[in-house]
């Protein structure tokens, strides 16, 4: 009888996780340079590498489960590192920075909430349509620190909403594989 045949593990140096790490490298940027010209550059190449590396992975066919876990971890890096650099310079206040971060600290609690429950150890995590919404709203949010402080708190406002939202339809694709696992 053969060996069953073993599967090669899954690669993390590829080129859609290493854009995807570019994002920790720019959030450290963002925290050295002062300047607004230059964290504005640095907020448009994070953007820009947030679409990039998930475009090469679907059309470079490498779309893999270190990527999925390497893009969300190097977003959150960067818009920590932002907030935290802009509430150190009295660019944003602390409070707004709480609301920005709200649905970050529900993910990470989902997170290990859904490998602590082991029916939902099997289910894989997938960006939502409003999950996505609230981080272009983050990054809009971020711009407008720098550029248009008269625009933060409304957009503190919505991005807190479409936070709360996001965490609720997560909240209910959960229980519906749920539902779809205990049937018989």
């Amino acid at each position: 009888m053969a060996a069953p045949a073993r599967t090669a593990p899954d690669p993390w140096w590829t080129l859609p996780n290493v854009v995807s790490l570019s994002r920790v490298v720019l959030a450290a940027g963002f925290v050295a340079l002062p300047g607004t010209g230059e964290r504005v550059a640095l907020l448009g190449a994070a953007s820009l590498t947030d679409v990039l590396d998930g475009w090469l992975a679907r059309r470079r066919n490498a779309v893999s489960r270190w990527g999925a876990l390497i893009d969300p971890i190097a977003d959150r890096i960067f818009v920590l590192a932002a907030f935290g650099a802009l509430v150190a310079g009295d660019r944003l206040q602390p409070v707004h920075a709480a609301v920005l971060l709200l649905r970050d600290v529900m993910v990470v609690i989902g997170f290990f909430t859904a490998r602590a429950i082991p029916w939902l150890r099997g289910v894989t995590f997938r960006a939502r349509p409003l999950g996505k919404a609230v981080t272009v709203l983050q990054l809009g949010t971020l711009l407008a620190a720098l550029l248009a402080p008269a625009w933060v708190t409304p957009l503190v406002i919505l991005v807190g909403a479409l936070a709360a939202a996001a965490t609720v339809d997560y909240t209910l694709l959960l229980w519906r594989e749920r539902d779809r696992t205990l049937k018989p």
